[in-house]
């Protein structure tokens, strides 16, 4: 019997961050700077409240919007960290990892043939799910030259009048870029007095050094057009519970709660109790894992300056994306060849759009050991390379 198979999925390729951590389960002795999880532990309090729902035997299902607590943990943190007040009883859903957030709002806006404007390199994951709800996503290529940002002279040559939706990926995934205030303010001036409305991945926000997290909801009159989507994965090092979160307009929200309610139900009972504690107790072990990506941050910073690499300095989130045009090598065939012959992962830049042809993705978010060791190995390929 041949099974027919929508031409929308099949029309996606396949991850290009997952075919390398595929590649990694047959070579032992591999370091992976290849996948965006954190090597610390989930914090034992954390991990403790979980255990204890269980022993308690709180497992049923919650709400569809997730446990009302932890909605109002959730507005509380929201305010605490970064000024914003949220309803939690219409402002906040509860999702299976900020994953589900984002294709829970592209499928509540989209029409068919609707454009979403997509800066890139950005998350590999935002192009597919615009595409299987049936909009067109328009890449517009950032440039290490503006530090990775998204400029207001981009935004308005991208916007038309099939323009429903921006994706502002910032802290971004891979380049480590991010938007400072007065590159939010000039964003926001020219989505003013449009029907765009955004939706604004904040799930490193934690995760900036030298300078806090300034969100685009927090500026006059952009907090009504934008959704937040956050949750615990990076900075509470808790990504296998699947915990995130949506922050925005009422009526937004509920029209993605009906989808939550059909395709998902809720969101786990066991993490949805761990997550409360993480957002009620956690500020302090997200200051020390962020100190210690920090340290880590310069210490692989300096190994890619000290062997050749041009390297911008990220500022955000837990990756480099250094340049590797210098070799001669296409991105795919550095990242093989290097997976070959030193045993390191490391990610083609053109999985992250076809702006990251010649970079390639490192994960700092290893121990230093690691690192330092992955930099000796780097270090033995480019020597090789450039013979």
């Amino acid at each position: 019997m041949n099974i027919h198979i929508s031409s929308r999925v099949r029309s996606l390729k396949p991850s290009g961050i997952r075919r390398f951590f595929d590649l990694l389960e047959e070579r032992k002795d591999a370091i992976s700077l290849g996948i965006g999880e954190p090597d610390f532990l989930t914090p034992w309090h954390v991990r403790d409240e979980g255990i204890f729902s269980l022993e308690k035997g709180y497992t049923k299902y919650t709400p569809n919007a997730g446990l009302s607590f932890l909605r109002y943990e959730c507005a509380a943190y929201m305010s605490r960290r970064f000024g914003l007040d949220y309803d939690p009883k219409g402002e906040i859903l509860v999702t299976v990892g900020g994953s589900e957030a984002i294709d829970l709002a592209v499928r509540a806006v989209l029409e068919p043939g609707d454009e979403v404007i997509v800066p890139q390199p950005s998350f590999v994951a935002y192009d597919p799910v615009v595409t299987l709800a049936g909009g067109v996503p328009v890449p517009v290529e950032t440039k290490v030259e503006n530090r990775f940002r998204l400029t207001a002279e981009q935004l308005r040559g991208a916007v038309t009048e099939k323009t429903r939706m921006l994706i502002l990926p910032y802290p971004c995934n891979p380049t480590g870029g991010i938007m400072e205030l007065p590159d939010l303010e000039a964003v926001a001036a020219v989505l003013r007095g449009t029907g765009v409305i955004v939706i604004s991945d904040e799930i490193y926000a934690e995760l900036t050094y030298g300078q806090k997290h300034v969100p685009l909801a927090s500026l006059p009159g952009m907090k009504e057009r934008t959704l937040i989507v956050g949750g615990l994965s990076k900075s509470h090092a808790m990504t296998g519970w699947r915990m995130g979160f949506a922050y925005g307009p009422a009526e937004l929200i509920g029209q993605m709660t009906k989808i939550h309610q059909y395709a998902i139900m809720s969101a786990p009972t066991t993490s949805q109790y761990a997550a409360a504690a993480a957002l009620r107790d956690g500020d302090g072990e997200i200051a020390r894992m962020a100190e210690s990506y920090d340290r880590r941050r310069r210490l692989t910073l300096e190994g890619f300056h000290s062997m050749g690499l041009d390297c911008f300095e990220p500022q955000g989130a837990f990756y480099l994306f250094p340049s590797i045009q210098s070799t001669g090598l296409t991105s795919e065939a550095f990242c093989q060849g290097l997976l070959e012959e030193q045993d390191v992962a490391v990610i083609p830049g053109p999985a992250f759009g076809a702006s990251g042809e010649g970079f390639v993705r490192a994960c700092y978010a290893t121990s230093v050991e690691n690192l330092t060791e992955a930099l000796e190995r780097i270090k033995r390929y480019l020597e090789k390379v450039r013979r």
